[in-house]
């Protein structure tokens, strides 16, 4: 006898609708990540490569699609497309824009479609907070942090720091456009107006735009890397001499020859070697993967150990199922609110004979 199946509702998710649930819950998101990490490390995930939508008449601009499955206690299968557009920049507006479409794994049928651009910032700023605490285990925590590229994703990941815990003495900023670096600096300066952090009172950070990047490398304990950079152009591994820890965000600020000078932990390493990362060229150049040191699931597992003596720096490609993992959260917790928006009659031929079956 056939099994019998209801066909799910379908949902679009607004952006206004996931900011509300993520902010405030970044603490929640983070433990999520890491949860999804340690199920994508264990073999409980499906990530297939991610696949470049480029076009010939608009080089620098790309759309990229991430399929990807997650097992567990939520399970979901799903799409996110985000295109990259550096010329948005220019215009005034942001340079990503994303959805996500997430699957029913039972059916097959779309449930729903979320604005993502939050969901890929907040995913990937989870990430980086994450890598900065487990990879600073052993070390002096970093009292001096330093952005490089100034726009949403650095904010972001300004913001997860600060509401995990991390508190600076110091906070620095470099970009290219000095408007932007302003901004981002007025953004600082407006994230705790009273020198009061999520946690509890503390002084108010020193913020100091740097004009280059070597001056703000050298006077970081931790650096984020947050641009749109195509190629490198951090070169010189003498900045690092102080072994700071490095969230190469970005993926291509860094030379292969800063990387060969430092410890290597990657998300996914058959991922983050491909599209000429930073650490694609670097084994490019040396024709082994030598320089890796593992990655952050192996180093959160106690498997691998990150050394003190010299620079680590984290490269995350950015995985597919952490997109998933996050939008499902932010899915369960609209649907339980009552607060979905769903689309009636959204799938319309649901007869396989054609008798008129509507969904209901």
């Amino acid at each position: 006898m056939t099994q019998q199946r209801t066909i799910p509702q379908f949902a679009v998710i607004p952006g206004a609708q996931v900011h509300s649930v993520l902010s405030g819950n970044e603490k929640h998101t983070l433990d999520l990540v890491a949860a999804t990490y340690r199920v994508h490390g264990e073999g409980g995930t499906v990530n297939p490569p991610s696949y470049f939508l480029r076009f010939p008449d608009r080089p620098s601009s790309r759309i990229i699609a991430l399929p990807a499955s997650v097992g567990g206690a939520a399970p979901v299968d799903g799409i996110k497309w985000i295109s990259s557009f550096p010329e948005n920049v220019a215009a005034g507006l942001p340079r990503a824009s994303a959805v996500l479409v997430l699957n029913d794994p039972a059916t097959g049928y779309p449930i729903a479609c979320l604005e993502s651009s939050i969901i890929s910032a907040a995913r990937t700023a989870a990430s980086a907070a994450l890598a900065a605490d487990r990879l600073s285990v052993g070390r002096p925590r970093p009292r001096r942090v330093g952005f490089v590229g100034t726009g949403l994703i650095a904010r972001h990941i300004h913001t997860y720091l600060a509401r995990t815990g991390w508190e600076f003495d110091e906070v620095g900023v470099h970009d290219l456009s000095a408007e932007h670096a302003a901004g981002f600096r007025g953004y600082l300066k407006r994230a705790a107006p009273d020198g009061t952090a999520p946690d509890g009172p503390c002084a108010a950070p020193r913020i100091t735009v740097h004009d280059s990047a070597e001056a703000l490398v050298r006077s970081s304990d931790l650096v984020v890397l947050a641009t749109v950079a195509a190629r490198p152009h951090i070169t010189d591994p003498a900045w690092f001499s102080h072994n700071p820890v490095v969230l190469n965000v970005s993926l291509r600020d860094l030379t292969p020859e800063v990387l060969l000078a430092s410890a290597n932990v990657l998300d996914d390493v058959e991922h983050c070697l491909k599209a000429e990362t930073s650490p694609h060229l670097t084994e490019r150049l040396t024709g082994n993967r030598d320089f890796v040191d593992g990655t952050l699931h192996e180093v959160m597992a106690g498997r691998v150990e990150v050394p003190t003596d010299r620079p680590v720096v984290f490269s995350p490609f950015g995985l597919g199922v952490l997109d998933l993992a996050v939008g499902r959260f932010v899915y369960d917790e609209l649907a339980a609110r009552g607060e979905l928006g769903v689309v009636d009659g959204f799938f319309h031929e649901l007869d396989r004979y054609g008798s008129g079956a509507r969904q209901p």
